[in-house]
């Protein structure tokens, strides 16, 4: 094995997922081709290289490396040339000549160890140059940290994370406790964490893992959806992750709910396993629910019929029984829910609820669980409407990203009533909070369609809510949206009922394209969103149409759509900056969506000759990259409502592209043209709620794109991955008779 010592002239392809890089490198005697894992690594470092010597069939002699560590320069011109490559946030070419220019050959040392006297330079302030100090150190702690990792098989990608976790403990923290790792690292799943721990030393059988391993089978079982696993399921998934006896499990779970962490329950012959937080969760809804549900609310039906008299005249319409019944209900009771699907007159009759409160002088505070489906309540029912989480005041614990909400039993909402739309989407952590801020006397109104998607979350909130009869619901079934003129919303209920949608293309707003092939699919989508539907109707393919698709993989799923969207409608220029995050290259000009609320970041919006600024970002939220800087290591998104948000690089992992999403992230969203690719898929996704929530985005149009067989199947099989949750049970001891 021979060692090379030499500058980074220039990187010719690097994979920042998985480190492996094809550079240049000079050693004082000529330029040689390296290749290898050398993750993080920039044009103008010196670097250290450990290797054989190869010859590709193609590109001739090349230095395979086996190993390598960065060193740091410590010529003039290696150094300005180190922080000219943009690798130090702040600085570029010329902010690096200078700051050469002043120190010489301790440039690199005054930034480490005593950054504050950058600030002599001209041009650079106090807060920049702590900022350019800590950039470079945290470079050093990076480096360290993928190097360490990179011998357990961990790529540069998922050594970022772990990094911005636990900073520079990463190592120690990795050595004592690598379950610490899958714990407390979004990504770091368990199975990476036993693999570390296998190299270092830790016993098969310790407690210790089967207890990691059972915390992780239960989270695993959060995220599909439940909030419990009955014990023989969570034994034999375990079991079998482990490579272990069933009764040593038994014996860590004793453990676990010894120390409190799971909860162990008995009901009906079964032994239901939870984590200790889902099952305080449900008992907490159950037990407030109860005391809300049974509570006597002040009579105000008094002017009621005056008071709808004057919104059927104000707004045109005309109410339906079951209509009305919902409003005397919301008025009559605690906790009211109101269920139905599209066209059913749920947004009216928010409005309506609204309109007879402020009549009665009560206050109303309207939430939904995403920011753009407040956004939608907002638009619809004309009033403000928040994000449950903004609702409930959120915060984060000092320097955390624990969740805590002001708004609690000490410090309620204060309104006399509550209105949740798209209550389909609330998990049962979520629920609970918002219940502990309701009190007795408050007017909870819960508004959604049961028969839509779940929550991402983990419970069956709404489903569970209604199949109790705890809580007093009023079903709507009467079609009122547009009536006979959409296609959409009749398609929308023929499809949850089980029937056929008409797809005879005779309509103004469902078309069905019929195409067998993977290729001639995803074909056709690219021309609909390309030129079809801006060149026919003038819909803005960036902003105006949306692509939902079943499955994430395949040649119609979510990653190859936007990679091949992106070609058409955003290719590559030497015009647009790019930035590879997350395996794909993102380029200015994108559409992209948050996938994750973020409260804290900074907002501006131009309002006039005025600038209006704000904090949050919301699931959900989506917009078109405007600048993407490699000097200053951010990315700027304008968003939909015109708000710009500047992303440093480590919070844009919270951007995906977004020319085409799941139908599962669509949730809680409108958008004025759907596009569905329709292609075999794995039947627990291929399923008849999965079709009628994507059916139910659009609100001008709907074009299906695929096999006419792929419908059939969708619509036959009503198969709803059943979830492990225990609410409807604790609901039903305090059962109320349900409207009809």
């Amino acid at each position: 094995m021979e060692t090379i010592k030499g500058t980074v002239e220039n990187i010719i392809y690097q994979n920042e997922t998985n480190g492996y890089t094809v550079c240049d490198i000079y050693d004082n005697e000529a330029l040689i081709t390296a290749v290898g894992c050398m993750p993080v690594l920039n044009e103008g470092e010196t670097v250290k290289v450990n290797g054989d010597w190869i010859t590709h069939p193609e590109y001739g002699e090349q230095f395979k490396v086996m190993a390598y560590e960065k060193i740091m320069p410590h010529t003039v011109e290696s150094i300005e040339k180190y922080l000219a490559s943009g690798i130090v946030k702040g600085v570029g070419p010329s902010t690096a000549k200078k700051i050469v220019g002043r120190f010489g050959e301790q440039a690199l040392d005054i930034i480490m160890f005593n950054p504050l006297k950058l600030a002599e330079i001209k041009g650079i302030n106090a807060k920049r140059a702590e900022m350019i100090g800590s950039s470079l150190e945290e470079q050093k702690g990076l480096m360290d940290v993928i190097i360490f990792f990179q011998k357990y098989g961990l790529t540069p990608s998922y050594s970022n994370r772990i990094y911005k976790v636990f900073g520079r403990n990463a190592i120690e923290i990795a050595r004592s406790n690598p379950y610490k790792l899958s714990d407390e690292v979004h990504g770091i799943g368990f199975k990476i964490a036993d693999r570390m721990a296998m190299n270092l030393g830790i016993e098969p059988l310790s407690l210790f893992r089967i207890a990691s391993g059972i915390k992780y089978a239960l989270s695993q079982a959060a995220a599909d959806g439940h909030t419990f696993l009955p014990q023989n399921v969570l034994e034999d998934y375990t079991s079998k992750l482990l490579r272990t006896s069933i009764d040593s499990i038994a014996d860590a779970l004793v453990s676990l709910q010894l120390e409190g962490k799971v909860v162990m329950e008995k009901t009906d012959g079964q032994t239901r396993v939870y984590l200790a937080a889902f099952h305080l969760a449900e008992k907490n809804v159950s037990a407030k629910l109860q005391v809300l549900a049974k509570h006597e609310c002040e009579d105000l039906t008094g002017n009621l019929e005056m008071i709808l008299k004057e919104f059927e005249k104000s707004e045109g319409i005309c109410f339906a029984s079951l209509q009305k019944k919902a409003v005397e209900k919301a008025l009559a009771n605690g906790v009211l829910i109101i269920t139905g699907g599209p066209g059913t007159g749920k947004t009216t009759i928010i409005k309506s609820i609204i309109k007879v409160f402020k009549k009665c002088e009560l206050s109303v505070e309207l939430a939904a669980p995403t920011g753009r489906a407040a956004k939608r309540m907002c638009e619809a029912a004309g009033y403000e409407a928040r994000t449950i989480h903004r609702l409930l005041e959120i915060g984060y614990l000092s320097e955390t990203e624990v969740q805590v909400f002001a708004r609690n039993e000490d410090n309620p909402i204060d309104a006399d009533a509550v209105i949740i739309d798209e209550m389909s989407m609330v998990d049962i952590v979520l629920f609970n909070s918002l219940l502990k801020a309701v009190t007795c006397g408050m007017r909870l109104i819960m508004v959604g369609d049961v028969d839509q998607l779940p929550s991402v979350g983990p419970g069956n909130v709404l489903k569970d809510l209604i199949s109790s009869n705890a809580v007093k619901t009023v079903r709507l079934t009467d079609i009122f949206r547009q009536e006979s003129e959409s296609t959409i919303v009749v398609n929308a209920h023929k499809i949850n009922n089980g029937l056929l949608p008409v797809i005879d293309n005779k309509s103004k707003d469902f078309f069905f394209l019929r195409k067998s092939e993977g290729d001639n699919i995803l074909n056709s989508v690219m021309d609909i969103c390309s030129r079809r539907l801006p060149n026919k109707f003038g819909y803005d393919p960036m902003r105006e149409i949306q692509v939902l698709a079943p499955t994430k993989k395949g040649i119609v799923g979510v990653l190859n759509l936007n990679i091949e969207l992106q070609k058409l409608l955003n290719p590559s220029s030497k015009d647009r900056n790019e930035k590879m995050i997350k395996e794909f290259t993102f380029r200015e000009g994108d559409r992209v969506m948050q996938i994750k609320n973020n409260y804290t970041i900074r907002w501006e919006r131009t309002a006039g000759d005025s600038v209006i600024e704000g904090e949050g970002v919301f699931n959900g939220d989506t917009g078109i990259i405007k600048q993407i800087d490699g000097e200053a290591h951010t990315l700027t998104v304008c968003f939909d409502d015109e708000k710009t948000v500047e992303y440093e690089w480590v919070f844009a992992e919270q951007l995906d592209p977004a020319y085409a999403v799941t139908i599962h992230k669509s949730q809680g969203s409108e958008f004025p043209v759907v596009v569905i690719p329709l292609y075999s898929g794995p039947s627990v996704l291929m399923t008849r709620n999965l079709l009628y929530t994507a059916v139910t985005r659009a609100r001008d149009m709907v074009i299906l794109v695929g096999r006419e067989d792929i419908i059939k199947q969708m619509v036959e099989n009503k198969r709803e991955v059943a979830r492990f949750t225990g609410l409807s049970d604790c609901l039903a001891a305090y059962g109320i008779n349900s409207c009809p």
